[in-house]
C-alpha cells in the first residue's frame, strides 16, 4: 500500500471512530465500520478449506442472508425459522412472482448471539411470530438485513415483521412496527438499518407508500419520516458527511437524494438509477458512487461538495459508466479503485475511482459463479465469495492477481465480514470463523468489553 492510499485510509478510519466508537476490530454493521467493505487495519486468512484454518463452526437454525455483526467477542445474526404445521401456501399475485417461494407455515424472527472466541451461542432471542403475508424470491430469505450495534446495543430489522432494539443480553429495549412491505413481484425485503451516531435509519422503499424514517437509537422515538415517490429497492443507505454535516445517501429509481440527517430535509437528488436497485452505496474521497443493473445499466460518481438542489445534469456528476454495473453484490471502494460484479455475474470491474478509467478490469473470475454477497477487503487483498461455497482472493493492486482459491461445503449469499485476523462467513448451515491455526489462543483485542 503506498503512503497516500495508507493515509486516506488512517485518515477514513479515525474520522469514522471519532464519530462512532467504532473499535478497529469490529464489523458494527452492513459493509463494515467505513461502509465501504473494507477492514482497514484488518489481516484475515489468505487460505482455508474445510480441514484447514476453521477456528470454528457453528451450525444456525432457520434461514437468513444478514452479515454477521461483530462488536468485540459478541456477534449478531438474525434468522428466520419456520414452526408449527404447514397450512395452505400463500401465493404472491403480483406480476414477475413466477420465481417466488410460497409461505406456508409460520416463522420465529430471532436475533442470535454468538460467542466469538468459540462459537457457542450466547442466547437466541425470538422477536417475532407471524404467518408472513409474502414469501419472496427463491433465493432469498425473510431475515436479508444485517443487524447494526453501537456497542451496548443491536439494532434488527425484519422489515413487515418488526424493527427491534435489544441489549447485549438480548433484552428488547424498544420496538416499532413500520407495516406491511409489498415489494416488487413479491420478491421479498433486505434493505439493512444504517446506524449514525444516535441515528437509526430506515429505508420503506415499495410498491405502495415508499418512506425514509429516522429514530433516535436509544429510546427508539422517531425523530422525521418522508414520504418518497419511488418503488421497490433493497439498497441500505449510507452517512456520509458533507459540507461539514451528515447526510443519508438513499438510492431510487427516480432520484437518488441526500437527506440532511438532522432534519430529514432533502439537500440534493439526481436522476439516472434503474428499477430494482439493491447495491448499495459507496463513500469516500468527497465522492459517491451508486450503481444499479437491471433494465438498464448506471454508475455514477457524484462530488458531494457543494451539491444542492437537482444536480442530474451538472458537473457534479463527474462521470457515469453504463456497461457491466452491479445489480446484487454492492461495490468495494478500497483506496482509490472501486470493485464491482458485472450483474451478480464472475466478472469483475475494478475502476480508478476519481475518473471512472478501466484500471484494468473487467476481467473474469476463473473457478467463481454467481455471487450474491458483496466483495470485502483487508491486507491489500480482495476477498470474492460466490453461492456455490467458493471464495477466490485476489490482491489489492493494479493488476491484480490471484492469490488463493478456497472452498467450503457450504452455500453463500451472506457477505462476509472481517474483523482483527479473522474472518467471518454466514453460510446455509453454518457460521464460520476463519483464523489462521497459530491465533487459535490470542486474545481478541478489544478484550471481552461486553462480557
Amino acid at each position: 500500500m503506498n503512503a497516500m492510499r495508507t493515509t486516506s485510509v488512517l485518515l477514513a478510519t479515525l474520522i469514522l471512530s471519532a464519530a462512532t466508537g467504532f473499535a478497529d476490530q469490529d464489523w458494527p454493521q452492513w459493509r463494515g465500520p467505513l461502509g465501504t467493505g473494507v477492514a482497514p487495519n484488518a489481516a484475515p486468512p489468505l487460505e482455508w478449506s474445510d480441514t484447514k484454518n476453521i477456528k470454528w463452526k457453528t451450525p444456525l437454525p432457520g434461514k437468513g442472508h444478514s452479515t454477521p455483526i461483530i462488536s468485540g467477542n459478541h456477534i449478531f445474526v438474525t434468522t428466520a425459522v419456520p414452526v408449527g404445521k404447514k397450512g395452505e401456501p400463500k401465493y404472491s399475485n403480483r406480476p414477475g412472482a413466477h420465481d417466488n417461494v410460497p409461505v406456508s407455515q409460520k416463522h420465529r424472527f430471532e436475533v442470535i448471539a454468538v460467542n466469538r472466541k468459540d462459537g457457542t451461542i450466547r442466547w437466541r432471542k425470538a422477536v417475532n411470530e407471524v404467518l408472513p403475508h409474502e414469501g419472496g424470491h427463491y433465493t432469498a430469505s425473510l431475515a436479508s438485513a444485517s443487524a447494526a450495534t453501537d456497542g451496548k446495543h443491536v439494532y434488527a430489522s425484519f422489515g413487515s415483521h418488526g424493527l427491534y432494539c435489544l441489549d447485549f443480553d438480548g433484552n428488547v429495549q424498544w420496538e416499532h412496527d413500520l407495516g406491511d412491505m409489498h415489494t416488487k413481484h413479491g420478491h421479498g425485503e433486505g434493505s439493512s438499518p444504517v446506524l449514525h451516531g444516535d441515528t437509526l435509519v430506515i429505508n420503506w422503499d415499495h410498491e405502495e407508500q415508499s418512506f425514509v424514517v429516522a429514530f433516535r437509537a436509544k429510546t427508539g422515538k422517531e425523530i422525521w419520516r418522508k414520504q418518497r415517490d419511488e418503488v421497490t429497492s433493497w439498497a441500505t443507505p449510507i452517512v456520509v458527511k458533507q459540507d461539514g454535516r451528515p447526510v443519508v445517501i438513499v438510492p431510487g429509481t427516480k432520484r437518488i437524494r441526500a437527506y440532511d440527517l438532522k432534519t430529514g430535509d432533502v439537500v440534493w437528488e439526481c436522476g439516472g438509477m434503474s428499477a430494482n436497485i439493491c447495491a448499495s452505496p459507496v463513500a469516500g474521497n468527497g465522492m459517491v458512487f451508486v450503481g444499479s443493473s437491471y433494465e438498464k445499466r448506471a454508475l455514477l460518481a457524484i462530488k458531494l461538495a457543494g451539491a444542492k438542489g437537482d444536480i442530474t445534469h451538472t458537473d457534479h456528476v463527474v462521470w457515469k459508466r453504463t456497461r457491466g454495473t452491479p445489480y446484487v453484490p454492492s461495490p468495494l471502494l478500497y483506496g482509490n479503485a472501486i470493485y464491482f460484479h458485472a450483474h451478480y455475474q464472475n466478472v469483475l470491474s475494478r475502476l480508478n475511482a476519481k475518473t471512472g478509467e478501466n484500471d484494468p478490469g473487467p476481467f473474469r473470475l476463473n473457478g467463481l459463479g454467481n455471487a450474491y454477497a458483496s466483495p470485502v477487503g483487508a491486507a491489500d487483498r480482495i476477498y470474492i465469495t460466490d453461492l456455490r461455497g467458493n471464495t477466490l482472493v485476489l490482491s489489492h493492486s493494479d493488476q491484480p492477481k490471484m492469490l488463493a482459491f478456497n472452498r467450503l461445503e457450504d452455500s453463500f449469499s451472506a457477505s462476509a465480514a472481517i474483523a482483527g485476523n479473522e474472518l467471518f462467513l454466514r453460510g446455509r448451515k453454518h457460521l464460520y470463523c476463519i483464523a489462521e491455526s497459530k491465533t487459535d489462543n490470542e486474545e481478541i483485542a478489544p478484550s471481552d468489553r461486553n462480557d
